[in-house]
């Protein structure tokens, strides 16, 4: 399948609007399409008394070429430094007197401002939100300013190695694929990034065709829309597409190299293993939800009653999957004293060999299934999970699925798919990642 992190807009004419969906408790979501391809779509939640709105755009480190590695994150700080119409004070100011929180955050493959408001407040949400995504300055003293912050950011993470093993083990496995970059980018890339790179960047790549506004809470369609295209109107006019991705090459077959080792006087090693998943369209992604949560997604989990309840080798030990366009990731952490490194990566190799030969039993499968549903539902309980579900959703399928039909589909899988896809993703080839007090020969033949 194409690389690509967007889907092209929904077809109808522009500012047709249907409904997507009408729940049991009263809820609607429905979406619009503007001129320029930016869809709109909004999910009301009768009984509650808040709104969030968002912008989700299909920009993320994915997109950048090696010379702009971490321009979309460094372009999430600037767009909040000023725009035509406010200064970064002014941004802040306007939102903290209405007791708002307004936020962003940057992905492999999306980037999402936001803000959490009264009802009432809806339409400052719109305004200033959209007025940070489309009207940004981008000035050389905002540029120096924000590049100290974001190498302190760097610093932070390279300061908690339970992070820095994670940036890790995508560089092990897609090696100088995009997908093996962090979000963040390198101190080199964010010391020698030009106003006039990232300037160029954020008008090539924020695009209405490329956006996704969602709405969620206390909120009126026709209202979100109303407000949207007055926010817009300079950018929907002869809106042009998103060109393409600058450097997104087919994921490798293989992982790049075995073992990915940061020397590091830590009091704990951290270990991640594992290897390729499933991308994001891939049908099997309710049973991978499925063995990821029976095989290290809770204290019931295999791993977690293996290294942890049975033999006390590690605080914290659990799985984990990641999909993208083409693309995914499965994996498995544990921290763990130094000297104890081989013993418990022996006995993760271990369980993940059961499990590939042997698949899970029934029980663990309907523990799985369980767990799936509950943090499924128990996590649209606000107005923020509701937004990013079908901001989200929108901006990666361009379609909408019910929960109930999510739901149906968790029910659907089988012990045996589990099995099967147990049997497809834990024998492939895998690559481990290590922070810790080591050198490379003490993972010789580790894998």
């Amino acid at each position: 399948m194409a690389a690509s992190a967007l889907t092209s807009p929904p077809t109808g004419g522009a500012g047709r609007t249907r409904l997507l969906s009408r729940g049991t408790d009263g809820g609607v979501i429905r979406r619009t399409v503007l001129p320029g391809g930016l869809r709109v779509i909004t999910e009301s939640m009768p009984g509650v008394h808040s709104a969030t709105f968002g912008i989700w755009v299909g920009v993320g480190s994915r997109d950048e070429t090696p010379q702009l590695a971490g321009a979309s994150h460094f372009l999430e700080h600037l767009l909040f430094k000023g725009t035509k119409r406010r200064s970064a004070l002014e941004i802040a100011s306007v939102m903290d007197a209405v007791g708002g929180e307004m936020n962003a955050f940057t992905a492999k493959e999306s980037t999402c401002f936001y803000a959490q408001v009264l009802d009432s407040d809806l339409h400052l949400a719109v305004d200033v939100v959209c007025d940070v995504v489309t009207n940004a300055v981008i000035t050389g003293p905002d540029v120096e300013n924000e590049r100290g912050v974001i190498l302190e950011e760097i610093a932070m993470r390279d300061d908690d190695p339970s992070d820095a093993v994670h940036d890790l083990f995508a560089e092990t496995l897609y090696g100088s694929h995009p997908l093996g970059r962090p979000v963040i980018g390198s101190v080199d890339t964010i010391e020698s990034l030009q106003r006039t790179q990232i300037a160029g960047y954020y008008r090539r790549r924020y695009k209405p065709s490329s956006m996704v506004v969602a709405a969620a809470g206390n909120v009126d369609h026709t209202t979100v829309v109303r407000l949207v295209r007055a926010a817009f109107a300079p950018v929907l006019a002869g809106g042009t597409p998103v060109p393409p991705r600058e450097g997104s090459p087919a994921r490798p077959v293989r992982p790049a190299r075995q073992v990915g080792l940061i020397d590091r006087g830590t009091e704990q090693a951290h270990v991640t293993l594992g290897g390729f998943g499933l991308d994001r369209c891939d049908e099997r992604r309710y049973a991978l939800g499925v063995l990821n949560n029976a095989l290290g997604g809770g204290m019931s989990s295999r791993l977690f009653q293996e290294v942890r309840e049975r033999r006390g080798l590690a605080y914290s030990v659990y799985s984990y999957a990641t999909q993208y366009a083409g693309a995914g990731t499965f994996g498995v952490y544990a921290g763990c004293q130094p000297k104890r490194v081989r013993e418990v990566l022996a006995i993760l190799g271990e369980e993940l060999a059961k499990v590939a030969g042997h698949g899970l039993t029934d029980e663990e499968v309907a523990r799985g299934k369980g767990q799936l549903r509950g943090g499924l539902v128990l996590g649209l309980e606000d107005t923020g999970s509701r937004m990013s579900r079908i901001g989200k959703s929108e901006l990666t399928y361009g379609d909408h699925i019910t929960v109930t039909d999510l739901l149906g589909r968790i029910d659907a899988v089988t012990p045996e798919q589990v099995r099967e896809l147990a049997r497809d993703l834990l024998t492939q080839p895998m690559c481990l990642a290590v922070v810790g007090p080591f050198q490379d020969a003490d993972f010789e033949g580790v894998l």
